[in-house]
């Protein structure tokens, strides 16, 4: 048996040679399409059918929502008999609340009175009538315009003087500006006692008892009525006559 000895330098370029060269590729790999490549692709960024009508179809049905409510209850405005609300108004002493029209009406909602009542209101003006729907105390009720109100008063003047003495309604008046005030406080004011004018307004209903000052004895604290705005025709106490405006009233 014949040996061969083999050096390192004879080793070395076939080391080199094998570290050189690329890898091979697999003989079992598969071999894929150039047309097989777009097609994937395509099937990736393209949705499945009806997805994309699906969601641009959710914010139409969402900006139609709003328009849809908003005709019901033009629509509502529209069918709600002006004869039968203008009847409840004439017959009424009191305001009526939006509430209380929408049941006596059989209306689903408050919200076509107010339409109704504006379309009453210009039916008014168009004719030229002397009063329209106003809202007093929380409700709605039919008046007489401002510019009528020296003839009505005139008219008027003895049925008012009857119930109300001047002492009356100038405690009246006090308690309404100064509200919620102490009984000593509107005698202060006044000058004289007003245990009798003040009771003699809460029996007709136009002084209340508004709670109890935070001060030795608890005295009791005044304030107006709900009749007290109907009757002056009123819908809160921040629409009564601001001393400045009265004031240029009578310099003018």
């Amino acid at each position: 048996m014949v040996m061969r000895l083999v050096r390192d330098d004879d080793l070395e370029p076939l080391v080199l040679e094998e570290e050189l060269q690329p890898p091979r590729r697999s003989d079992t790999a598969d071999v894929v399409d150039d047309d097989d490549v777009e097609d994937t692709d395509a099937e990736v960024s393209e949705p499945q059918d009806g997805v994309v009508s699906e969601a641009a179809e959710a914010p139409d049905s969402q900006d139609v929502a709003p328009d849809d409510s908003e005709a019901r209850a033009t629509d509502a405005a529209a069918d709600l008999p002006l004869g039968a609300l203008e009847a409840l108004l004439l017959t009424t002493h009191h305001p009526l609340t939006a509430g209380r029209i929408a049941e006596l009406l059989d209306l689903p909602s408050t919200k076509p009175i107010r339409k109704a009542i504006k379309g009453l209101n210009d039916a008014y003006a168009s004719t030229g009538r002397s009063f329209r729907v106003e809202q007093v105390a929380g409700g709605f009720q039919i008046l007489t315009l401002p510019e009528f109100g020296d003839l009505l008063k005139k008219f008027h003047q003895r049925e008012v003087d009857a119930k109300l003495t001047k002492a009356a309604i100038e405690t009246l008046a006090i308690i309404a500006y100064k509200q919620p005030i102490l009984r000593a406080d509107v005698e202060s004011i006044r000058g004289v006692a007003c245990g009798e004018t003040i009771r003699s307004l809460m029996e007709k209903h136009l002084v209340k008892i508004a709670g109890r000052a935070e001060e030795p004895g608890r005295p009791i604290l005044y304030g107006t009525t709900k009749r007290f705005l109907e009757l002056f025709g009123l819908n809160s106490v921040k629409d009564l006559p601001q001393p400045e405006a009265l004031v240029e009233k009578a310099k003018g």
